[in-house]
């Protein structure tokens, strides 16, 4: 059964009693935005996203909540940012910067980003941001809760964690009245009841270089005042959104963890069953883990723009999600995902049904799925960069057939997405220029070996009336066997007679799609 599908058929058998007793289901995930949001965000998009499409395949109404979590402190410029511009903004509430640019905050600048990468990745879940909900009052009850709890949730912290909390802390950040830092802020005590509680504080801490002013004050905690610490905040979320399905990533997942706490607090503080919860491995780029706050990695914008959304998605939900995914757009990351992609089309429409399928039926939307001809992504890397070349012809040759506007359309998708990888990542080997203007000076100096394989396969091609990848194929390593030439030293002349490097694309392939005339007086320049 496919990763997704199991969760969610042992979610409905551990909750089936919430299920039958409430009118949606809530799924939630979030993400702070405190610069550029990474690709590794995704994974939890895609996760809570295919969760919520199962369970509407199944009839179960559900909503999918993602929060941008703006009222975290800003902690760490991003390199792409005026380091001067805002070093003193350090320590305050992310909806309290202005943005780069525009008249919006900085939360709603990268927030909104972020929320156009997760649409056009194929999700759509019903987007909020923290502050409101908390200046709206949403907060309130567990905030007093917390408060008047702040023993138990020591108590917690300790057994689960081992993270001692001294006599007196309480679960809270203000925000200073004088200076607007929420992270150098210390609660020392709080009075009253209900509406009229108050919380006394003082702005001495230092925290991601950001340092308190020294003010000492009292304020209410209720209405966007203050903000619960991360791991209470975090409990008090599955209650203020009733929420029934939160996963996260590993590195909250491990014992005595972010998510342990939060399950005890929601449990034994604010009386509400925690989430149903699966926990997903990192997505990582050329092997490395990334940071939003830091500007490291490569963007999800970047990604979402590099390949299309059905790639994108495979590229996530592919994986089981206690698998890392290591995402390389300069290496083979691409073609190889492509490749996955025409391999499970072709499964899928001869009619099996297993995982793959089932992974390929929910990586489209409903009613998107068409059988088609689909070129290998990795010859349509090739074919744009052949000047000459009339891709969609050549194409047709490859299916064998006049291509349907369906294929067409398929066909262009991959042109633009091919163009964009050569440019901005592909690695060396997939990049090729045709020397047509004269002999590469590293074609020059074959060796007579060399020479005598090169004019057999000119004599070849003579006598074929129509230039067959397939058969120059069979014909170039008959060539070799003959002539007794190495593998490298005679495909690499090829290569280098055309390309001015040692190494191009399938080389059978390749000749048949050059122009023949081209092909033919090239051949015979080199070999002579």
């Amino acid at each position: 059964m496919f990763w997704a599908d199991s969760a969610i058929e042992d979610f409905i058998k551990e909750r089936k009693k919430i299920i039958d007793s409430k009118e949606s289901i809530v799924i939630r995930d979030e993400k702070t935005p405190s610069g550029r949001v990474h690709i590794g965000s995704m994974r939890g998009v895609a996760m809570h996203g295919v969760f919520s499409r199962i369970l509407s395949e199944k009839g179960i109404q559900n909503t999918f909540l993602y929060e941008m979590n703006d009222f975290d402190a800003f902690d760490a410029i991003p390199e792409y940012l005026d380091k001067d511009k805002y070093k003193t903004e350090l320590g305050k509430p992310l909806f309290m910067l202005q943005a780069p640019e525009g008249d919006e905050n900085y939360a709603q600048y990268f927030g909104k980003e972020f929320a156009r990468v997760i649409e056009v990745s194929g999700f759509y879940p019903q987007f909020y941001y923290s502050s409101d909900e908390y200046k709206a009052g949403k907060y309130n009850e567990v905030i007093r809760i917390a408060l008047e709890k702040a023993d138990a949730i020591r108590e917690i912290y300790k057994e689960v964690s081992g993270g001692v909390r001294e006599e007196g802390w309480l679960p809270i950040m203000m925000i200073c009245e004088k200076c607007g830092k929420i992270s150098t802020t210390r609660a020392t005590s709080f009075y009253g009841e209900g509406n009229g509680m108050k919380v006394v504080y003082v702005c001495d801490q230092e925290s991601s270089g950001a340092v308190g002013c020294g003010y000492e004050g009292e304020n209410s905690p209720y209405d966007g005042n203050a903000k619960l610490l991360w791991k209470v905040d975090w409990a008090a979320k599955f209650r203020v959104f009733d929420v029934d399905i939160e996963g996260e990533g590993k590195d909250h997942a491990t014992k005595g963890g972010s998510r342990d706490v939060a399950d005890r607090i929601s449990k034994e503080v604010f009386k509400y069953n925690p989430p149903y919860d699966v926990w997903y491995e990192f997505f990582l780029i050329g092997g490395k883990k990334m940071s939003s706050s830091r500007g490291t990695g490569v963007s999800a914008g970047e990604v979402a723009s590099l390949i299309p959304a059905k790639i994108l998605q495979l590229a996530i939900l592919g994986k089981a999600i206690r698998r890392a995914i290591n995402f390389d757009p300069n290496g083979d990351t691409i073609p190889i995902l492509y490749d996955q992609y025409d391999k499970l089309s072709e499964k899928y429409f001869s009619g099996v049904e297993d995982d793959d399928t089932r992974l390929f039926s929910l990586i489209h939307e409903e009613g998107d799925i068409k059988s088609i001809f689909l070129p290998r992504f990795s010859q349509v890397v090739f074919l744009v960069q052949m000047p000459h070349m009339d891709i969609e012809e050549e194409v047709s040759k490859i299916k064998g057939a006049p291509l349907t506007d369906e294929d067409k359309k398929e066909l262009k998708e991959r042109i633009v997405y091919a163009k964009q990888w050569i440019e901005k990542y592909a690695p060396e080997r997939y990049v090729f220029k045709l020397q047509l203007d004269k002999v590469p000076d590293s074609a020059k100096d074959f060796s007579p070996t060399q020479k005598r394989a090169l004019s057999l396969v000119l004599e070849e091609i003579n006598k074929m009336k129509e230039l067959d990848g397939q058969e120059l194929h069979t014909t170039l390593h008959n060539i070799r066997k003959e002539t007794g030439i190495e593998p490298k030293e005679f495909f690499g002349a090829i290569y280098l007679a055309f390309l001015g490097k040692e190494s191009g694309p399938k080389v059978g392939w390749f000749l048949s799609v050059l122009d023949r005339g081209f092909l033919e007086n090239r051949l015979e320049e080199v070999s002579k």
